[in-house]
């Protein structure tokens, strides 16, 4: 692959150190000397004003864009990032943070526990969206950053940015998030549920403290089936995948034969290679966590509180976030005097078009920033 098809080139992953005093979490309990692995594509301007916050999704990491050296695929988001692209390295500095409790650098259950010099495992603290960006905020403080031009990200990465939004108002001028919601709905804290049990029935779980021995891989391929499923849409699945056989005819076996099961199989298997379960099981119960409407405040009260600029994008056939999740999240942010400008894409990809559908979102994302970024009213629509 030639430069010009990777303009960002080469990065690495950066690590700092972040609340040496410790950190209060929403659970009570104190976490000291966090780590944070990031990255950072573009550069600061004079006044440090240009920086964009980009967060990642429960299976991502800091590794947003760009390319790691032997590395067969680039980062996540990088159809969207780069000189030229919808976050414009040439005029924004974007930074990504591999979020508290992930396995991709930043602080997580298969950390060392100071206390004792082995993976925290079980004693891991429980950790929530608003914890994740506390960390953030302390990372870019370290950096100092003040503030942020935007703050970005799609599923739980939108989450992240519309808690930014609220937690830290005075700091955040514009939020665009994707593919996302204000708090899980019962079917939603399903779904993860399910995957959690999946893992905790593989006999190599051992409660969470399994990092002397094999991994519960067979439970994790199982709950990466069932998340992957609900990535995808049935009229994307059935483009795909339709109900073609690997063979000719059925073998009236059970083992797997259709096309659909060999795939799902692969992203199972492949998942354990690069993720851990502990990290799974902590990250889906903070998903779950996230309620933009806790302590009995209406979503409106809730955005009456920030001062930023909302582009809000869903996609038609996205059925674990549905449009409506993120159009109640305009509405309501519309109702508190926020300028809002939604968008539903149309979209066979399911869940995953927010990775996937950037011809779309680039022209609309790009305007946005712009307008943000040159202090200009943006317009509903």
């Amino acid at each position: 692959m030639g430069d010009t098809e990777k303009p960002l080139g080469l990065v690495e992953t950066r690590s700092v150190r972040v609340c040496d005093e410790g950190l209060v979490l929403d659970c009570g309990r104190r976490l000291a000397g966090i780590t944070v692995a990031y990255e950072q594509y573009g550069a600061l301007n004079a006044a440090r004003d240009n920086v964009i916050l980009v967060c990642h999704a429960l299976s991502g990491g800091a590794h947003a864009a760009g390319w790691h050296a032997g590395a067969i695929r680039p980062g996540w988001w990088d159809v969207l990032i780069g000189p030229g692209k919808a976050f414009d390295t040439n005029r924004y500095s974007v930074v990504c943070a591999n979020v508290l409790g992930s396995c991709y650098g930043s602080t997580g259950p298969a950390s060392n526990d100071p206390s004792t010099g082995r993976p925290f495992g079980s004693r891991f603290p429980v950790v929530t969206i608003r914890d994740m960006v506390r960390v953030q905020k302390a990372w870019l403080d370290g950096l100092g950053i003040p503030g942020l031009l935007a703050v970005a990200g799609g599923s739980m990465g939108g989450m992240q940015a519309l808690q930014w939004a609220v937690s830290y108002p005075a700091a955040v001028r514009s939020v665009i998030a994707l593919a996302t919601t204000s708090r899980h709905s019962p079917q939603q804290i399903a779904f993860d549920e399910i995957a959690r049990r999946a893992v905790e029935a593989d006999p190599n779980w051992r409660g969470g403290d399994y990092y002397d021995e094999d991994p519960p891989r067979d439970g994790l391929a199982v709950a990466r089936m069932i998340g992957h499923v609900t990535y995808l849409s049935d009229r994307g699945m059935q483009r795909k995948f339709g109900r073609r056989l690997r063979r000719d005819g059925p073998s009236y076996g059970l083992d797997p034969e259709f096309e659909v099961e060999h795939y799902l199989q692969h992203q199972g298997q492949t998942f354990v290679d690069r993720f851990d379960a502990n990290a799974l099981m902590y990250l889906t119960r903070a998903l779950d966590y996230f309620d933009l409407e806790a302590d009995g405040r209406s979503l409106a009260d809730t955005f009456s509180a920030t001062d930023a600029a909302f582009l809000l994008m869903s996609f038609s056939s996205d059925w674990l976030y549905p449009p409506c999740q993120l159009e109640a999240v305009a509405t309501a942010a519309t109702a508190a005097g926020r300028t809002v400008r939604y968008r539903e894409i149309a979209s066979e990809y399911g869940h995953d078009a927010f990775l996937l559908e950037h011809r779309a979102q680039e022209p609309v994302i790009r305007e946005f920033l712009a307008g943000v970024a040159a202090g200009q009213s943006i317009v509903a629509a």
